[in-house]
């Protein structure tokens, strides 16, 4: 069963078994951006530190940076939402996903929330 962890700035993130991290944007994310009509994606092999932005989701309300939820390596990229944007809005936590990197330290993860605290802090916006 795949781990999928969530951070504050509505980033979700899978350990996948192939050692890779799967990261896209939550649904409560692309809800808040509506229809999203453009995506840049990072370089592969581009070494990215927790918290920097390291891809762009525009919509029809405005632009945003996606943030590495941890410290790692860009091993892959979803060319199907560079070629289909709102793929993102339907499928925002499954065949949406950003990007792949290999993690600098998959320990990392346990700073990261589970789905239950996610809701909560959802909880705590308004």
């Amino acid at each position: 069963m795949t781990e999928i962890f969530y951070s504050q700035d509505h980033e979700w993130i899978a350990l996948g078994a192939d050692g890779l991290a799967v990261i896209g944007i939550t649904g409560h994310a692309q809800e808040a951006l509506g229809d999203i009509v453009f995506v840049e994606l990072p370089e592969l092999g581009r070494a990215v530190a927790k918290g920097e932005a390291c891809a762009v989701v525009e919509s029809v309300k405005a632009a945003s940076d996606i943030y590495a939820p941890l410290a790692g390596t860009v091993a892959e990229t979803n060319q199907a939402i560079v070629d289909d944007p709102a793929l993102v809005n339907r499928a925002p936590e499954g065949e949406g996903w950003f990007f792949k990197m290999r993690l600098a330290d998959p320990a990392g993860v346990t700073g990261l929330m589970d789905r239950a605290a996610y809701d909560a802090f959802l909880g705590t916006l308004s």
